[in-house]
């Protein structure tokens, strides 16, 4: 019998920093040195670039060295959490002014234990929104008004204390929905009309892919759950390993061709063939400190990434990694902790790490082209308490992203604006007051750039 998972919620937010308790962190080992010894990488083993003992730092070889970035295109629509099945869109051709055209609201905030986790997809003329009641909102495009309203809580269940996240992917005229009331359901895109309704037995914090005639969604029991489009019958599944401990954020599968890779909150990065799941090869992105219990959620909360015949992913343990999507070989790894998936186009691969830092490193060999901390000179104070004492210690604000707009990369953070960086050299060129919170990775649709706040409101920047 499968041994159920539960969240850690205090843990959790402590992990995403939206928490701001000083005794964790305290034991955060993302801020002092692991003193184990550094290993040494045989043959078939994964490369290590840095020892994980060491800060990270550019390679004196490339310093003042060019690389290629991707041409960018212009996105019809955005139909799956990460743009395209394999996760991966290179670079987009939007939002040339970086200005804000509109916002609106479309539902409930994160609010006494509801969440809002869910990534915007866009397709039709439309964006679609989940908030943290579970309820789906398609809103216009240009203007952003609403559309149409449909809740996923079958039974207004407003106790569940899971029925929270979950999120939407599109294809062919339907919207498939990944909901913590422990269903997953097909919407018409155009009415959100529910089409067909699949129970599941645990609640589903991530959104869902669609890829091959199915839908592919991980449980929160770290079951990889398939689905078909059409019917919404169950096909096969994967169990990896149970985990008592997660981030409240949750991944989404990634698909090429015949395979499918998923990220799991054990901290598996699995690939496996998509007719009927059989596992082609399966590795564990953590790394143990004994510094710290945090170290011990070894989720992978961020999408794993396929671009050009490798997997890029970076798991909360502290390892950001390339493998071979073919062979499953390790080509590479850096100790970077993270909480959102690696961004690759071109030549190089960006990641934005858990305590702000923005890192540039070569596709290839995984050495670093250059680093940006977003929040350098950031100084963390105490919330409340009397004369000094007790009180809450505001962390490092979390960024989210990025998203590659020709050759600037976006941001969103916990700090309520957008940043705008020259992709080529790491210099800030803009930053844009959005007046709200942002956890989401923006999103791309024609000239627009949408992002979600944790406020539910939708902005749509061009």
């Amino acid at each position: 019998m499968i041994r159920r998972s539960t969240i850690l919620a205090a843990v959790a937010f402590a992990a995403l920093g939206l928490s701001s308790c000083s005794t964790v962190s305290r034991l955060n080992p993302f801020d002092k040195k692991d003193d184990t010894p550094a290993e040494t990488a045989g043959e078939g083993q994964r490369i290590s670039i840095i020892p994980a003992d060491q800060r990270l730092e550019p390679a004196e070889a490339l310093k003042g060295v060019d690389f290629a970035l991707p041409a960018p295109i212009r996105m019809d629509a955005w139909p799956l959490p990460g743009g395209t099945p394999e996760q991966s869109v290179g670079a987009v051709d939007a939002a040339p002014n970086l200005s804000v055209a509109w916002r609106k609201g479309f539902g409930q905030g994160t609010k006494r234990g509801r969440y809002v986790t869910a990534p915007p997809v866009a397709a039709d003329g439309k964006v679609f929104v989940m908030d943290a009641d579970g309820r789906v909102v398609a809103m216009d495009a240009a203007s952003g008004s609403q559309v149409w309203r449909t809740g996923t809580n079958p039974g207004d269940n407003k106790r569940d204390k899971l029925g929270f996240g979950g999120g939407m992917a599109y294809a062919d005229g339907k919207l498939y929905v990944a909901s913590g009331y422990r269903e997953v359901l097909q919407m018409d895109a155009k009415t959100g009309a529910v089409g067909w309704r699949t129970k599941t037995s645990e609640a589903i914090h991530g959104a869902p892919t669609v890829a091959g005639g199915r839908v592919y969604a991980v449980s929160l029991d770290n079951t990889l759950l398939t689905f078909d489009v059409a019917t919404g019958a169950p096909s096969w599944n994967f169990q990896a390993l149970a985990e008592s401990a997660r981030i409240l954020a949750a991944s989404s599968p990634a698909v090429s061709g015949d395979t499918v890779v998923a990220a799991f909150g054990s901290g598996e990065l699995v690939a496996l063939r998509t007719t009927n799941g059989n596992d082609i090869w399966n590795e564990a992105l953590s790394r143990a400190s004994r510094t710290s219990a945090l170290s011990e959620i070894r989720d992978i909360p961020g999408r794993p990434v396929i671009y050009q015949g490798d997997v890029f992913a970076v798991s909360h343990s502290g390892v950001f990694a390339a493998t071979d999507l073919r062979t499953g070989q390790a080509r590479w790894s850096l100790p970077v902790v993270g909480v959102t998936a690696p961004w690759p186009a071109g030549d190089v691969v960006y990641v934005v790490s858990k305590t702000g830092e923005v890192i540039c490193a070569s596709r290839e060999s995984g050495q670093i082209y250059w680093i940006k901390n977003l929040n350098e000179g950031f100084k963390s104070k105490k919330k409340g308490g009397i004369f000094g004492i007790g009180g809450q210690r505001q962390n490092r604000p979390i960024w989210s992203g990025p998203l590659l707009a020709g050759e600037r990369l976006l941001m969103v953070g916990q700090t309520g604006e957008m940043v705008a960086m020259n992709a080529k050299t790491g210099e800030i060129v803009k930053r844009l007051e959005l007046k709200g919170a942002s956890t989401l990775s923006p999103i791309a649709m024609g000239d627009t750039v949408y992002v979600v706040t944790q406020e539910a409101d939708l902005i749509a920047i061009r």
